[in-house]
């Protein structure tokens, strides 16, 4: 299987057994960043963490695939973070966060080839939100 399949397949297997893991989420990034809970106050349903998880989702499928927008989304995307309040370093971290989670919710299935699909995924994403991989490279 290749590697992006293996994380568009993990995903799958959280969404079965978590169903949505945005309380788990944005729960582990309050724990490592409790000043960033302050910004959601105004997110009493949960409606917009529910959004900017589903458009995360949607850049790791695209850029383990076909790499059409998430790399442009990303860069856009660090600098609205930034204007709100989110230090660049606490908006790269969001992405590994996420894969932390997904391996807590897996458990036992987070298997090494798992492990080293997201870890290159994770690679690419971090040279994408640090300005590294040019717009549209989706290596």
């Amino acid at each position: 299987m290749r590697p992006e399949d293996i994380v568009a397949a993990s995903l799958e297997l959280v969404a079965e057994r978590a169903g949505d893991p945005a309380a788990a989420v944005y729960g582990r990034l309050f724990a490592a960043y409790p000043e960033m809970e302050a910004l959601f106050v105004r997110d009493t349903s949960g409606a917009v963490r529910g959004e900017m998880l589903a458009v995360a989702f949607e850049c790791i499928l695209d850029i383990g695939g076909a790499g059409a927008y998430a790399a442009n989304l990303i860069a856009a995307e660090r600098v609205n973070h930034e204007g709100v309040g989110v230090p660049p370093e606490v908006f790269g971290r969001f992405f590994p966060l996420l894969a932390e989670t997904c391996r807590e919710l897996l458990g036992a299935d987070w298997t090494p080839e798992v492990d080293a699909a997201w870890a290159g995924l994770l690679a690419r994403l971090d040279a994408v939100v640090r300005g590294l991989l040019p717009i549209g490279d989706p290596r």
